[in-house]
């Protein structure tokens, strides 16, 4: 034991240590970047996390000096049963619709204790565990349960649904019934499992279980394992991943009794549904059919996707944040440098070259793309390389066949760049009286702009300052998936969505 965790201890520490030196090094880059853009740049600012100083058992540094120490320590005390683990330092999140999300940062040795058992548990366990919930697992991810509802929902016109979601979820488990789903359902945990168990949440009956720490990823399952079941017996479809649940059939009496089936689960649990987030019962259908039914709809939105009984697409306040984040940089890098007077000499165009385009093209390309080139993409789609790295925004949505709205971010992209050019032009000239404003990429169409962007040469490499397309990345993503499968391809952080 002790061997193992000295390796898991090692483990989460390099990997906190390897997050800290890349925020400081994309730090460093920042400031050289506006040390040449702006006349009076900021100064650096460093920060460390805040719970560093709570504790030094936080700080990844000085755990990887003493992690043979202190897995000697933790390992005697998991074995004789003494094992506790340190107050966690508490962080408040925001959430999206508003409200905070508590979450328990656990010190490096205890958040390796966690891993640990999360991973033994699962291993021994996930037979048990519905294949119909797809959250916290090593064998699904969002990506299936998305996979599945899509081949389900087009096999048909018109199916009833019933979305859920659930209040506090992690903060409102009652011990005494997750404890009751621990022990009646045929999981496989060791004494030294349960107990440690007992330690992240407590021995006495109480409620509410850490959120930042991995073995309540599986107790999150434990706690539903009842309710996945009754879906079963019930005879209806369903995903859940954690706390969002998705119901179809095309029997509007199962449909009605899964709600009866929900509401139970929510009484025995203590888990109040989210009424406010829950659309309850349904009629999905296609686009262009009628319907008799007053509570309808075209798509159901799950994990950030939008599905319907024809196409995946990207849910509407996700292409709306994407869209945000491209105006955003585009900002950063065609208008904001030229707000400080006098404007830093780097920033005027000369010679028919824009340093601050081409660092725009740059990293929109780098948010869609990750750090793939053009050039890599067209020897991916000829075959030249046969696995490619996914790593941009849109490797989370690796099954989207929406080519409609891609079509349309790629019209909305080229329109968004030649406004921004267009006023940054007309800063240029009221800012400086010298500037010439005939060179590219002023003064270009769509079809001017497209092409010269193409064409252009950096260095000795073409293609650097092609405008990006949402259908490109599109087409890889999609011959990836055929060719290698989900896993391969999609983003590996879209497994802790």
């Amino acid at each position: 034991m002790e061997k193992i965790l000295l390796e898991d201890i090692s483990r989460q520490a390099i990997q906190i240590k390897e997050r800290y030196e890349l925020y400081h090094n994309n730090i460093e880059r920042w400031h050289q970047k506006i040390s040449n853009t702006y006349t009076h740049p900021p100064k650096k600012s460093i920060s460390t996390p805040v719970e560093w100083d709570d504790d030094k058992k936080f700080n990844p540094y000085y755990v990887l000096k003493r992690n043979k120490q202190i897995a000697r320590s933790v390992s005697k005390k998991i074995r004789n049963g003494t094992y506790k683990p340190n107050k966690p330092f508490s962080k408040q999140i925001p959430k999206k619709g508003g409200g905070v999300r508590n979450l328990s940062i656990y010190q490096i040795q205890d958040s390796a204790v966690s891993y640990r058992m999360y991973k033994n548990l699962i291993q021994k366990n996930r037979h048990r565990f519905s294949s119909f919930s797809y959250a916290y697992r090593n064998d699904r991810n969002l990506h299936f349960a998305i996979d599945d509802i899509f081949n389900e929902f087009k096999t048909t016109h018109r199916i009833f649904v019933a979305e859920f979601d659930f209040k506090k979820f992690f903060e409102s488990i009652q011990h005494e019934y997750l404890y009751e789903q621990l022990n009646s359902n045929g999981f496989n945990v060791s004494e030294i499992e349960l107990n440690t168990i007992k330690s992240f949440i407590g021995n006495e009956f109480g409620m509410g279980i850490p959120l930042g720490t991995s073995i309540s990823l599986f107790l999150a399952n434990v706690v539903c394992w009842k309710l996945d079941r009754d879906l079963e017996d019930l005879g209806v479809r369903f995903a859940r991943y954690a706390d969002d649940t998705v119901i179809w059939t095309k029997d509007y009496h199962k449909i009605s009794k899964a709600f009866d089936v929900i509401q139970k689960f929510s009484d025995d649990s203590g888990i109040k549904i989210n009424h406010s987030k829950s659309d309850g019962i349904s009629l999905l259908k296609r686009s262009d059919m009628t319907t008799e039914f007053k509570s309808h709809k075209e798509y159901v939105e799950f994990l950030g996707y939008k599905i319907s009984t024809e196409l995946i697409s990207i849910k509407d306040s996700s292409v709306e944040r994407i869209k945000s984040h491209i105006s955003s940089l585009l900002y950063k890098n065609l208008l904001q440098p030229l707000n400080s007077i006098p404007i830093h000499y780097s920033n005027i165009p000369t010679g028919g070259r824009d340093k601050n385009f081409l660092g725009a093209i740059m990293e929109i390309r780098r948010y869609l793309y990750g750090n793939l080139s053009e050039e890599l993409l067209k020897k991916y789609m000829n075959g030249t390389y046969k696995v490619l790295n996914f790593k941009g925004v849109m490797s989370f949505y690796p099954l989207i066949n929406d080519v409609g709205l891609l079509k349309y971010l790629d019209s909305w992209l080229i329109s968004t760049i030649l406004n921004v050019v267009e006023l940054r032009r007309k800063k240029l000239i009221k800012n400086n009286r010298n500037f010439i404003d005939f060179q590219p990429p002023f003064g270009l169409n769509k079809e001017e702009l497209l092409a010269h962007c193409k064409q252009t040469v950096i260095g000795t490499k073409e293609g650097v300052m092609e405008i990006p397309s949402f259908l490109r990345i599109y087409n890889a993503l999609k011959l990836g998936v055929l060719n290698n499968g989900i896993e391969v391809v999609m983003n590996s952080r879209s497994l802790y969505y």
